[in-house]
């Protein structure tokens, strides 16, 4: 293709979420010249992503980046980036949990990972978040098996399961299970939890902003006004946890918190920041879970608990219920999270070649 620079991927869906999975080896060393050749690979900057493999939805403008790792007790290392719809930024401050789902096939399809049979159990390290996770899925012969019965809300049929172990949930980008000290806090007369435990986040309850809790991307993303004020939050959030000016990033995530309708613990409204999610992330869903469990957090009152360590936290969201099972210990400000699991499931959609236009680069 005269004027293009073609590179290997494999499109994937991971749990909720889809886009190319790539080796690191194929993508340049450089940060500045592997972002400009992932925005052209997604199409952005536009609001269409016409001239690229983007979706047009944060969900579907996701890059998974995998290589061999030299880390002990580890095989490979996973780079989540975020591209940006309607700007040039490439995001690599947060991890996906959903495209995590993904990395283990993927290590295993390219050969970085030679799977048992059975069963194989891949040990990941979230280069985004500086922790370690561990991926089972299910590989009979040999060869991974996508076909089976776990069905994940946001997503149409069943296939296989694939579990995911989060081993270093808590702190993950700021080091605490609370940045600020404090299981709540008070920004702009909004009663707030900071709390970094999977994914950075800002916890609210809905009704303190005007809502029920239970409104879909309609409601949410077409109320401009909210939006802009719980941005305001979201600045102010970000500082008092240690990030500076998050203007630019999607640290913290937002999720705004209401009783449970159903069988549940709690309801959860994740918004990617500026969006709501479709259903609901899961590194998310690890910060929510934890939430409900922290004495003093603003999840805590609202929230229905089942019995037992370890226990199962069912979260409501748009588009079902997600669950993570916790084992914990310790109360309030000295919760300890010693392990956060989840069933999620993966499937390879294309394997090819991405043209990059290199007059773009």
């Amino acid at each position: 293709m005269l004027g293009h620079i073609s590179i290997p991927t494999l499109l994937m869906r991971g749990g909720t979420s889809k886009g190319p999975y790539f080796k690191a080896s194929d993508l340049p060393s450089d940060i500045a010249a592997r972002d400009k050749i992932l925005l052209a690979v997604m199409g952005s900057p536009d609001l269409r992503q016409i001239d690229g493999l983007g979706g047009a939805d944060t969900l579907t403008s996701k890059v998974a980046i995998v290589s061999p790792s030299t880390r002990p007790g580890v095989d490979v290392d996973y780079l989540f980036a975020q591209v940006d719809i309607g700007r040039a930024i490439v995001d690599t401050g947060p991890s996906c949990g959903n495209m995590l789902s993904g990395v283990g096939p993927f290590a295993i399809e390219t050969g970085m990972v030679m799977a048992q049979d059975g069963q194989t159990s891949v040990k990941i390290y979230d280069v985004n978040t500086d922790s370690r996770m561990e991926a089972v899925i299910q590989t009979p012969g040999g060869r991974v098996n996508y076909q089976g019965d776990a069905e994940i809300s946001g997503v149409p049929g069943s296939s296989a399961p694939i579990i995911l172990n989060f081993l270093d949930a808590v702190g993950v980008k700021t080091g605490k299970l609370l940045p600020t000290g404090h299981a709540l806090e008070v920004i702009q007369g909004i009663e707030c939890t900071c709390l970094d435990v999977g994914m950075p986040m800002l916890l609210m309850r809905a009704t303190d902003l005007g809502l029920t809790g239970y409104e879909g991307r309609a409601e949410i993303d077409g109320n401009k006004e909210l939006l802009a004020r719980i941005e305001k939050i979201r600045l102010e959030a970000g500082e008092r946890m240690g990030f500076g000016d998050v203007s630019d990033s999607v640290m913290p995530k937002v999720g705004l918190l209401s009783p449970p309708r159903g069988t549940g613990a709690i309801t959860s409204r994740y918004l990617t920041p500026h969006k709501l999610h479709a259903a609901h992330a899961v590194t998310g869903a690890v910060c929510v879970s934890t939430a409900v469990l922290l004495e003093g957090s603003v999840a805590y009152p609202l929230a229905v608990r089942p019995g037992g360590n370890p226990c199962t936290i069912w979260i409501e969201h748009p588009s079902g219920m997600v669950d993570v099972r916790m084992e914990t210990s310790g109360e309030g400000v000295n919760l300890a999270v010693h392990k956060a699991g989840i069933l999620r499931t993966a499937r390879p959609i294309m394997r090819g070649e991405v043209f990059v236009p290199g007059w773009k680069l």
